[in-house]
Parts: structure tokens; sequence; C-alpha cells
């Protein structure tokens, strides 16, 4: 199955209804088919063998999307955040490529010949102009529908491979066509090149709901479309959920009663966080959405009626629940294993391997699979007695201590009780006795005084045990997140260098 045939269903089936709104225009769901099946014309004409996307969420995402699915050529969206160098080294591995939006940033950084590059507006236009005159619809294949360069937080990007069969595999297990009342509209805020943000646009779009697009996040924006369109379904990484919040507390005037549902996922969401989420939104219903991009999206779900029961509970083994990223969907397997690759039993943690049809694991060029189909994902983390899966940070961003393994997560979560800490991060320091100690990075709640070092100290110690008391601990004005609200560790061990 194609990707595309998602957008086509959903066209043929309600081809008056409103499918997209941006930046004040509205697209109806025939009006996104024929933007489509046109782009589709452009990028076969253009002989290209990569679709790429340096722009912020448009209209355009949403054609080029489909449109590379239809002609079968790989959809490459790029992050326009990156540093020059890095972008640069980027359009040089997807050559020769139909480029669209930043026009002038990617013919000063990487001329050439054989690559094609058009304007956000030039593309739409040629795009709806083809339209009205398409030789054939050709055929689409099902091969290779996306390619997306990881993150790069620990080194070089890597091109991980979603093939249609993944994609379709996630979309038709997790969601039911046309299940979407017209009133129905989804606030996408992730940025095009995560696969979140894809994600999203596949699953409202094969749910027939109108997506909402927000090209750039502020949380006054996010707040005036979400009230404006009435917003019923949103996704969120745990920062902009923080500068929601925030915002909410400041002015509380917005009427945010639409929202039935908001998605979480990206990063790590502090408990103190979703707790202050959870009194906010008393009718929302909170669902962290546990993934990576080499499992086409979300592997694992914590529903709405698991963060009300946890965040009501007085059983602390249910309390706990609110830290963990839910359980496996139905149609995926997880496991957790030790360095020797042995399953571990309940309780026990180590690194979090999955398997499923929507699982990749595939990288330009080589494949991450074991010989069982098994994807190790390179999170650490466990699995209780009742199947819930907590993750413990990356597996190389446990800090061993003494031969002791401590996560970070537990050390933060506790230190972010403290109503004088905004944030806090937890790093592997060294140490000469025990090879590796704790370093912690803190920022200071606005309007706060710092707190005392010895009291922090004394607060972990009391909560946990002497092992996860911090060596160090520093206040800094921010800690380093990339755009996708995900800590960058290796940013915070250097501030603790000599």
């Amino acid at each position: 199955m194609n990707i595309a045939l998602f957008l086509e269903m959903a066209a043929e089936g309600a081809p008056d209804r409103t499918g997209l709104v941006c930046d004040g225009r509205r697209w109806r769901y025939d009006e996104l088919l024929a933007g489509a099946r046109g782009a589709a014309e452009v990028i076969r004409k253009s002989g290209c063998a990569h679709v790429a996307l340096l722009d912020e969420s448009s209209e355009a995402a949403v054609m080029a999307l489909f449109g590379a699915a239809l002609a079968g050529v790989p959809y490459v969206p790029l992050n326009y955040r990156l540093a020059d160098a890095d972008l640069a080294a980027l359009l040089e591995r997807i050559a020769p490529a139909l480029i669209i939006g930043d026009r002038d940033r990617v013919t000063r950084l990487y001329r050439a010949d054989a690559n094609v590059v058009l304007a956000r507006a030039a593309f739409v236009d040629a795009a709806l102009e083809a339209s009205r005159d398409i030789a054939s619809e050709g055929d689409a294949g099902e091969g290779i529908a996306i390619q997306l360069f990881t993150s790069g937080t620990t080194a070089a990007p890597k091109a991980a491979i979603l093939r249609h069969a993944n994609l379709a595999s996630y979309i038709l297990g997790t969601i039911e066509f046309g299940s979407a009342a017209e009133e129905e509209a989804a606030l996408v805020s992730v940025p095009p090149y995560h696969i979140a943000g894809i994600a999203a646009l596949l699953s409202s779009i094969y749910a027939q709901r109108r997506i909402l697009l927000l090209p750039a996040f502020s949380p006054e924006a996010w707040i005036d479309l979400a009230s404006r369109e009435r917003a019923t379904n949103a996704f969120v990484v745990p920062t902009m959920l923080s500068r929601i919040v925030e915002a909410i507390d400041r002015d509380p005037s917005a009427d945010l009663s639409s929202l039935k549902s908001i998605a979480y996922g990206g990063g790590k969401m502090p408990l103190e966080l979703i707790r202050r989420a959870l009194d906010q939104f008393p009718q929302t219903g909170f669902t962290n959405a546990y993934g990576l991009t080499e499992t086409s999206s979300t592997v694992a779900l914590l529903g709405p009626d698991e963060h009300r029961a946890a965040h009501a509970s007085d059983d602390p083994q249910v309390q706990a629940r609110l830290a963990s990223v839910g359980r496996p969907l139905p149609t995926v397997e997880i496991e957790i294993r030790d360095e020797e690759g042995k399953r571990l039993s309940p309780g026990e943690s180590g690194e979090i391997h999955v398997r499923g049809d929507q699982v990749s694991g595939e990288y330009k060029d080589r494949s991450a699979l074991d010989s069982g189909g098994w994807f190790p994902t390179r999170d650490a983390g466990w699995i209780d007695e009742h199947g819930y899966l907590f993750l413990a940070g990356r597996a190389d961003d446990v800090i061993v201590r003494g031969g002791e393994n401590i996560s970070p997560g537990e050390i933060e979560d506790v230190l972010l009780t403290h109503p004088d800490l905004a944030d806090v991060a937890a790093v592997a320091i060294p140490s000469r006795e025990w090879g590796e100690a704790v370093g912690v990075a803190a920022t200071i709640r606005e309007g706060h005084e710092r707190p005392d070092v010895d009291a922090l100290k004394a607060l972990v110690r009391d909560r946990l045990r002497s092992s996860r008391v911090p060596e160090s601990i520093l206040f800094v004005d921010a800690l380093p997140y990339n755009e996708m609200g995900k800590l960058l560790r290796r940013e915070v061990k250097k501030l603790f260098a000599g």
C-alpha cells in the first residue's frame, strides 16, 4: 500500500470537507489531493532522486509528502534550524533533489546543477497548475516513502528509511478511517521534519480530521489558534506544554474548552508538569506517546483514563504509572534486554527492543534489525509486572557509579519537586573514587531565590538513597535543548569540564 491512498480515500469520501488550515487559508480535501497529484507531475518531470523540504509547515509540506509518494520518490524533510555546515552536508547526501522552501539558502550552501530548487509559493503554484492537465497517474510504487535524518545529538545524523509498508502498518493499526466528526480539528505545531509531524498529518487525514498547521510555535500563537479554530486534538512536546501552561497561568481567559485530547512525546515529561497540566485541563484527555523515527512513530501509549487514575490514586504503584509511557500498541512487541542480549524479567532495567510491521529499523544502505526482526532502540528502561514501560533515558546517558546503574530521570524528578527549581538535568561526571558520579545542572524558577545546595542534596538522599546524591550542583540560566524538546546531555556535561 502507498501512503498516498490515505489522501485519496479522504478526498473521495469527503471532498468538500476542510482538510487543512494554515496562515488563514483553508484547503478542502479535494484541493489537497489535486495539489498532491500536480506535485507528483512536477516531481516526475524534475528527474530528481529525492524531494526535500527546507521550510516551516504549510500546504507545501502536505503536497510534497503525498506528491512524492505518488511519484515514487523518497520525501526528505530537512531541519531548517541546522547550522549551515551541517545542512550543506545533508544537501550533498541527497543530490540530485527537488528542494522546496528556502531557495536562497540552498543555492548559497550547495550548488548542484542537477538540483531543482523552488520557493514554497512557486512549488504550490506549479503543483496546482500541473493538476489541471495531468497526463497519467503513473505507478506510485511501494518502496521508500520517507527518508528522515536523525537528530544527531550524539553523532552525525543517520538517514532513517521508512517504507510505505511501515507507515501504513502504523496508521491502519491505530486509526479508523473516517472516524473524525466534521467539527474535529487537530492542531499540529511540531516541525515537518520530525516523525511526529508526519504521523500527525497521516493519521488526521486518514481520520478525515481538519488539520490546523502552526508554522512557528509560540504559546500565545498556539492558544490563539486552538481557541479561534476550536481545536479538539493537539500534539505537543514537553517544552511546548510547559510554555502553554505558564501562558495560561498568566492569562487564564482563553477558551480552550473544545480540547478533548492532548498527546505528548518527543522528550521526557517532568512529573510536576504533567500534574499541573492535568489540573489545568480537567476535561481534556492526555496521552503519552512513545516512539522513534525508526518505528514510524508511536509504539507505546499511556492513555487518558490511565493518566487520570494515576493522578487521583493513593496507591504508590498506580501513581508511579504517570511517569511511564504506558503499554505497547497491540501491533507491537517490546522487550527489555541486557548487554548480552538476554531478555530481562519485569522490573529489571536494560535496553528497550521493539518488533512489528511498523518498525523499520533501516538506515541508508544498512539495517539495524537483528535476525529475529528486533530493533535495539538505544533507550534504557524497564517494564513493570503490569506491562507498563518506564524510560530511564538513552542507554548512553545512564550514570554508572561504582558499578551501579543510575537513571538520571529519577534524580531529576525528585529535584523538580523543589519549589525554587524550574528545570534540572542530571549527568555523569568523572569521579576518581567511583568512576562516575552524579552532576546536576539546574535553573531557578522566575522570582525565586537560589536554593541551598546542601538542602537539595538532602532532598535526594531522603527520597532516594545516598548513591543518588549529586556530587556537584551547578546553577545555570538555561539548559540546552534541541527544537523538539530533547535535552542535549552532551552539552550539559561540558558545563562540568574542569
